[in-house]
């Protein structure tokens, strides 16, 4: 065979070989662009992880400041929102047996009003509260907006749910019970908010179904020892919900009517 037909089947075979390349680099990058035209658009100001824990307990977690968070009432699934975040605290039937108030006010009327947001319903439970003029975070056991300690009543928020304890494994379980934490044993879809040391807010929603211990094992895990200064168990169960970039987690389909909303 000569020189010169070696010569042309080198050059098709290089031919056919940048085509098939520059096909593949098409490809994927109709293919990024598609997936990125699924992703949802929306607030910016926070990072996102996943995480499995030892035992198998998967977690989505949105790491953002306190003062990008805003309590929403909605009457819809988190994840058919056009807000980003999870789901908050308890309800029954539209009206919000936990606490849900931002700047003194409730997120959905009275503060004296059933459902409103203004208090924990029939129990002092476990109160996430955001002191934006001190900067800094509590957990309150509190039932009424009254109860609540802050610097500047009109520059704060207030979410209520269940004390997790997550610094305290002698009394978690007692306090939980103390605050009717529902199902505890039972295997459930949970929702959690924790912050550490830095007053960073750690927004924590499972895609496997925990009890209340495997899920609090689980965030433990995830931060490391010492990692969480204080926290609380949210709304669970179909209730657990999330939108963000990364993750879209409808729980079971069911409406919600309160979230912790991402502002940017």
């Amino acid at each position: 065979m000569s020189n010169q037909v070696l010569n042309h089947k080198r050059n098709v075979i290089t031919a056919v070989s940048i085509a098939l390349l520059m096909l593949a680099v098409v490809t994927a990058l109709l293919i990024i662009r598609l997936q990125d035209g699924n992703r949802p658009v929306g607030p910016s100001a926070y990072s996102y992880l996943n995480f499995e824990s030892s035992h198998g307990v998967k977690l989505h977690v949105i790491r953002t400041s306190p003062s990008n968070v805003t309590l929403e009432a909605i009457t819809d699934n988190v994840a058919d929102t056009p807000y980003f975040g999870v789901n908050g605290g308890f309800f029954y039937e539209g009206a919000l047996l936990s606490m849900a108030v931002v700047n003194d006010v409730p997120v959905k009327g009275n503060r004296n009003a059933y459902g409103s947001g203004g208090q924990n319903a029939k129990y002092a439970r476990g109160t996430l509260v955001w002191d934006e003029a001190l900067g800094s975070f509590s957990l309150q056991v509190v039932q009424h907006t009254d109860e609540i300690i802050v610097t500047d009543r009109s520059r704060y928020w207030a979410q209520g749910g269940v004390s997790m304890l997550p610094a305290n494994d002698a009394a978690w379980e007692m306090q939980t019970a103390a605050e009717q934490l529902p199902a505890p044993g039972e295997r459930r879809l949970r929702t959690g908010a924790v912050y550490d040391a830095e007053q960073t807010l750690y927004l924590i929603v499972s895609e496997t179904k925990a009890t209340a211990g495997e899920f609090r094992a689980a965030v433990l895990e995830l931060g490391g020892k010492g990692q969480w200064v204080d926290g609380i168990f949210l709304d669970g169960d179909g209730s657990s919900q999330m939108r963000c970039a990364e993750a879209i987690l409808h729980g079971d389909h069911r409406e919600v009517f309160q979230m912790i909303r991402l502002l940017e």
